[in-house]
């Protein structure tokens, strides 16, 4: 093929541009090329239609003009031979014969007649091969340019970021590419996450989307407009204008998580609490027999609960998990069961198998069980669970799924962190969401669920060492959510805190500033998309600034997320208006 000249005019775009030239390739590896620069010695970048390109600067996307087809490539090192170091000084002036090599990391293949790019590298370059600086706008297109061929053209667009300051360079993702396969918006505190979470709700909220929040702390508090609902469980300290209390109804909750919430402990408590539970369930199915809520057995004959629980279909449901019971009448019901299952009374000295018997001693043995059986139920912890009239936020949910509203908030930020409660009020919602997903009610209009502070949720274990409940709810929508028009996407500032199952799940990985090695370490092995070479830009990024990675993103493109109009309000106190004194002290 012929050299550049020729490959502009086949070109539109100007894609290799003699202006963005910056040298040659000098050696050639597996995964990485070095070349020689052609202006090594500028004491700076040069700009171009509007863009400033340094030409030679670590983390500059390029492009190399091979003999088949262009290579995509990252500067991810420069340097001089040690016998060309004193060459430079601090004068500024520029150096004609510096000697400088550069390292490219190789990242794809840029086709010549369509400009698609793919992952890995189909022909090798040669030695003297051209190296161009790539154009912002050709590496703002990268998301579009990485499409299957024959995708259809998108009409959906979310514009999140650019990749400089020109607008031109501007990068929009297609929502199926962002959560299609789950997503996760990483980074430290101060990283930009916040923000890049606003920025994605608001470019969602432009389209005809459905957006369910868990707003951990209240800070995307600030959105608003007729397609905008908020519900806040509990009592936050900040809640949005029109935000309506609502309450989680203890029948949203299975065995698992009351056995967890309860925490019974020993060989005596956890049998006697299940059996309460099983007890309480028929009491529900069959309320003659329970006239005050619960069944009584204390010297009481088996005859009326045995004819009950052998009804059509009744035994399946006491043993069913998710069947409903009164759990206020806990306590009661579990001292029922602490009697002598063959009619045993000690007054009498006789045995009665037709009956319970008498008391015996297992009730004393369940005292610590009972004081936080109390202590939970009357907890302002969990009063939005077990002490409100509020309406339900299961209902609020699935008027969600049929109605025209595309964002519903909920806060999370009245719920307290005593008893877990955080943890498994979260767990329960999910756990509702991925039941109303597996029964079709998101088939025709998908539904993306975005979990602020995801760390507190996510991979949690709770409960004693003989009650141990894993809150799974999440990690089984990362699993299986997708199938079922549930998507997830997580946000996090401890990503060593999220399960690599679960981390593993996130087809798309939207990574700020990460400077603990343990949470880069994990970015890794989660994503087999990223190397070494990749993940050392991750401790510079500017605030703001994100790598997107995953595996509709075989090529990490790293973007300045643009600002969003409404932005979180996870400011800290201000200390020169709170401290300061009035009048200033001379």
């Amino acid at each position: 093929m012929s050299r550049s000249s020729n490959i502009e005019d086949a070109f539109p775009r100007g894609l290799l541009r003699p202006e963005l030239f910056i040298g040659v390739l000098s050696s050639v590896a597996a995964q990485a090329v070095r070349f020689n620069l052609n202006d090594a010695g500028s004491p700076s970048g040069a700009h171009f239609l509007g863009g400033r390109y340094g030409k030679g600067e670590v983390g500059e996307f390029v492009l190399i003009e091979g003999q088949i087809n262009l290579l995509l490539g990252r500067v991810v090192e420069i340097h001089l031979p040690e016998s060309e170091r004193r060459s430079v000084d601090a004068s500024h002036s520029k150096v004609s014969d510096l000697d400088a090599l550069g390292t490219i990391q190789l990242l794809g293949s840029v086709a010549m007649d369509s400009l698609r790019v793919t992952a890995g590298v189909e022909s090798y370059p040669r030695l003297g091969d051209r190296v161009y600086a790539a154009p912002h706008k050709f590496v703002a297109d990268l998301p579009s340019l990485m499409q299957p061929e024959g995708s259809p053209e998108s009409k959906v667009l979310l514009r999140l970021g650019s990749i400089d300051v020109a607008l031109e360079s501007s990068v929009s993702i297609r929502p199926e590419k962002l959560f299609g396969r789950h997503c996760a918006i990483l980074g430290t505190t101060g990283g930009g996450k916040s923000w890049t979470t606003a920025r994605i709700i608001e470019e969602c909220l432009k389209h005809k989307t459905k957006i369910i929040l868990l707003d951990a702390t209240g800070e995307y508090r600030g959105f608003s407009g007729p397609s905008v609902s908020h519900f806040h469980l509990g009592s936050p300290i900040y809640t949005a204008t029109a935000s309506l209390p609502c309450s989680l109804p203890p029948t949203c909750f299975i065995e698992s998580d009351f056995i967890a919430l309860f925490e019974p402990a020993g060989k005596v408590q956890g049998p006697k609490m299940r059996a309460a539970i099983r007890s309480l369930r028929l009491a529900k199915l069959a309320p003659a027999i329970a006239p005050n809520g619960f069944i009584k057995k204390i010297d009481q004959l088996k005859a009326a609960v045995n004819a009950e629980e052998q009804k059509t279909g009744v035994s399946e449901k006491l043993d069913d998990p998710r069947q409903e019971f009164d759990v206020m009448k806990l306590v009661a019901q579990i001292e029922q069961e602490c009697v002598w299952p063959d009619g045993r009374n000690w007054t009498t000295k006789q045995s009665d198998p037709s009956k319970w018997g008498g008391e015996t001693g297992d009730f004393s043995y369940c005292l610590s069980l009972v004081s936080r059986i109390n202590a939970v139920l009357t907890s302002n912890a969990f009063s939005c669970v077990f002490m409100s009239a509020d309406p339900a936020l299961t209902v609020a949910i699935d008027d969600f799924a049929t109605n025209d509203n595309r964002l519903l908030r909920v806060c999370l930020s009245g719920v307290a962190y005593e008893f877990k409660a955080r943890e498994i009020v979260a767990n329960v919602v999910g756990r509702h969401l991925l039941n109303k997903a597996r029964s079709g009610a998101f088939t025709d209009s998908p539904v993306v669920v975005i979990v602020d502070e995801a760390h507190n949720f996510l991979g949690r274990h709770i409960g004693g060492e003989d009650a141990v409940a894993r809150l799974d709810a999440f990690e089984l929508i990362a699993k299986e959510g997708r199938k079922y028009g549930l998507n997830i996407c997580l946000a996090t500032q401890r990503p060593r805190d999220i399960t690599e199952g679960v981390l593993s799940q996130m087809g798309t990985l939207v990574v700020h500033r990460l400077t603990n090695e343990r949470d880069r370490d994990v970015v890794e092995r989660a994503c087999g998309e990223i190397d070494r070479s990749a993940s050392s830009f991750l401790p510079n990024l500017k605030p703001g600034e994100a790598a997107i990675i995953g595996a509709d993103f075989p090529i990490p493109l790293t973007i300045q997320i643009f600002p969003p109009e409404v932005q979180p309000k996870s400011d800290g106190p201000d200390y020169q208006m709170h401290w300061q004194l009035d009048p200033p002290m001379p």
